[in-house]
């Protein structure tokens, strides 16, 4: 592994820790607004779609963190 990415690692875990937080938040979020009575389609695509680019952020830090496994 680089050494540039060794110094990182600690920053990429800890950025990695959040994003999946927030990942998992608006997971429980799209979940209860979805099943709440009156649904607010807009809102509903807006977090879908945020929860969408938080995916792919949390995919390019694992490459960055294990570039030989396959994410």
């Amino acid at each position: 592994m680089d050494d540039n990415i060794d110094e990182l690692r600690p920053a990429f875990e800890a950025r990695l820790a959040e994003l999946k937080l927030e990942h998992r938040d608006l997971d429980l979020a799209i979940h209860r607004l979805a099943a709440g009575p009156l649904i607010d389609e807009l809102a509903l695509k807006r977090l879908k779609k945020r929860k969408l680019l938080l995916k792919d952020q949390i995919v390019m830090i694992q490459r960055q963190l294990d570039p030989d496994v396959l994410a």
